[in-house]
């Protein structure tokens, strides 16, 4: 009974609700608080989660290709989710675990990822536009072709990820560690990246126009310009 009110959009106080494998696919839930909610496995589908309440929630391995995520997911748990084609426009996903998640196609424009853990994703041709990734952990991370226009990244952890083609064009990368990282042909004009660890980095072909590198290691770096 309980399951079949949430169907039709009529409970939507669920925190802390038991909800494992659940079908809920394409259902509103807009503004529902699911706080601290386990939805392991539970098919979210084109579900319509904007606004809900998801801080602390369990969505490993949730079903979520193209639901709106514009949610307060802060501190989820997203280990090996769907994300394909997800709305994450603004999105509060500080220190949540995007481990193993397939975010293809999906929008993560002017989402908070402060403190989150997404090492080893797959955010190729992503787009990250004014994202807020300070702190994140992006070690190995495939980022090529992603659009991260005027993104926060000062402090974030890149080492060993690969930003081939990807657009910086005026992100604030200050802090960050991109020790071996690939930025073969990246853009990065007026970029920031003040003290940044590009030990081992590849910046060939990239575009460095206005960019800040000041105080920036640049040991064993591959500086040579098209």
């Amino acid at each position: 009974m309980e399951l079949e009110l949430i169907r039709k959009g009529e409970l939507k106080a669920l925190a802390g609700a038991n909800l494992e494998e659940a079908d809920l696919a394409g259902i509103n839930l807009a503004g529902a608080n699911l706080a601290g909610a386990k939805l392991v496995g539970a098919n979210l589908e084109g579900t319509n989660l904007e606004r809900a309440y998801l801080e602390g929630a369990n969505l490993m391995g949730a079903q979520l290709t193209g639901a709106d995520l514009r949610a307060n997911l802060w501190g989820a748990n997203l280990m090996q989710a769907v994300l394909v084609k997800a709305d994450l426009r603004g999105a509060n996903l500080r220190g949540a675990n995007l481990m193993g998640v397939n975010p293809h196609q999906a929008n993560f424009a002017g989402a908070s990822l402060c403190g989150a853990n997404a090492m080893s994703v797959n955010f190729q041709g992503v787009d990250l536009r004014q994202a807020d990734l300070r702190g994140a952990n992006l070690s190995g991370v495939n980022l090529r072709g992603a659009d991260l226009r005027m993104a926060n990244l000062q402090g974030a952890v890149l080492t060993e990820a690969n930003l081939e083609e990807a657009d910086l064009r005026g992100a604030n990368l200050a802090g960050a560690t991109l020790v071996r990282t690939n930025l073969l042909c990246a853009e990065l004009e007026g970029a920031n990246l003040s003290g940044t660890e590009l030990t081992g980095a590849c910046l060939t072909g990239t575009t460095l126009t206005d960019t800040t590198l000041t105080g920036a290691t640049l040991t064993d770096t591959a500086l040579e310009q098209s």
